[in-house]
């Protein structure tokens, strides 16, 4: 009974969500204002039982910005570990593309009509998702948006992969004490759409503010599409354009990656640094070979893990969302829900030469 409404909303849906697409389309990124100005976590309806029983048979759908992406894969693995143990079951749709917006909203409605317990989303788009993701809602679906996040009030929880200010800034200053605080440099993001990477920018930019880097000028921002080729290339196009470049920051595994590939086959390797959020089995040998000092990340399958586990929380009663409530994720330790129902992964852990070996993902 709790989904009913599903076929007589399925025409008015498939309209408002076109109207929205439309909107979007027109629409920048979302900033560190945007997402302090939002309201807290989409309203649930009911009150939390920290002591409910964990339910069992629930279904839960993973949509991560890009199917078939090595970062997703790991989350998504995390989220399935987890699910199996928690004797619930995991199932994953996504787009091929992580710019394929209207294809992520297609498949948020598919998970509503398949009628899934809880959906676990990494939005391409922090706003052009929302009108699915509340229909979801409406029918008793629990929303999560894992790695990339949507408007606060168009989902019950976000899982952060750390504090966003704590990657911005520390990704800055990871690239000055490389560059000795002085030179060009230049950040090569995402998608221009990406929640997540264009709220790090923003703090990036404001630690960029602080006198300690008045040598040093962010003298572009490229989008890469997390396409490997247009990464390399956009790469390559920042230092034809820059050839005074000192740096560059990549907060995306799949541009860090790609410029990496460009850098180490070039006359630049050693001389423009590079830094971001890379894997440990991507960016290994190039830490080996000089291509790139150090960078960070947090563990993905254990970021796709505490999704599921909210899922699953959410589903049972024991949270609804809101700020200050507490949960007990397994083994990982006992989460606190945060402003705008934010719950944060965990401190990034920095990788460089002398314990990338250390780790396998």
């Amino acid at each position: 009974m709790r989904k009913s409404s599903l076929r007589r909303s399925a025409v008015a849906l498939a309209a408002v969500t076109s109207l929205a697409l439309a909107a979007t389309a027109c629409g920048g990124g979302t900033t560190k204002e945007d997402v302090s100005k939002e309201g807290g976590a989409a309203a649930t309806g009911g009150k939390a039982d920290p002591n409910a029983e964990l339910k069992k048979g629930l279904t839960v759908g993973f949509l991560p910005k890009q199917v078939n992406n090595p970062y997703f894969t790991s989350a998504d693995k995390g989220g399935e570990a987890a699910l199996k143990e928690l004797g619930s079951k995991y199932k994953e749709v996504g787009p091929s593309s992580a710019t394929d917006t209207a294809g992520q909203v297609s498949y948020v409605n598919t998970l509503t009509q398949q009628q899934v317990d809880a959906m676990a989303v990494s939005a391409q788009d922090p706003g052009a998702l929302c009108t699915a993701l509340k229909q979801a809602m409406s029918n008793d679906i629990k929303v999560v948006t894992y790695d990339s996040d949507t408007k606060p009030d168009c989902r019950n929880a976000f899982v952060s992969q750390a504090s966003a200010e704590d990657l911005g800034r520390t990704e800055v200053q990871l690239l000055a004490e490389q560059i000795g605080y002085k030179g060009e440099i230049a950040v090569l993001s995402a998608a221009q759409t990406a929640t997540n990477q264009n709220v790090w920018i923003d703090f990036m930019e404001d630690e960029l503010k602080d006198p300690k880097y008045k040598d040093m000028k962010l003298v572009k921002v490229a989008y890469g599409d997390d396409d490997a080729q247009k990464s390399f290339q956009q790469t390559q196009g920042l230092l034809q354009e820059y050839p005074n470049l000192k740096g560059i920051i990549s907060p995306t595994t799949v541009g860090i990656k790609a410029a990496a590939q460009y850098l180490s086959g070039s006359k630049y390797k050693g001389k423009v640094k590079l830094t971001g959020l890379g894997t440990p089995n991507d960016m290994r040998k190039y830490v080996k070979n000089g291509t790139v000092e150090a960078f960070e990340l947090w563990n993905p399958a254990e970021l796709g893990e505490l999704a599921a586990r909210t899922s699953v929380a959410l589903a049972s009663g024991q949270i609804t969302g809101k700020e200050g409530e507490k949960f007990t994720a397994g083994d990982m330790g006992e989460y606190t829900i945060g402003k705008d129902g934010v719950i944060n992964l965990g401190k990034p852990t920095v990788f460089d030469a002398k314990n990338i070996d250390d780790f396998n993902f």
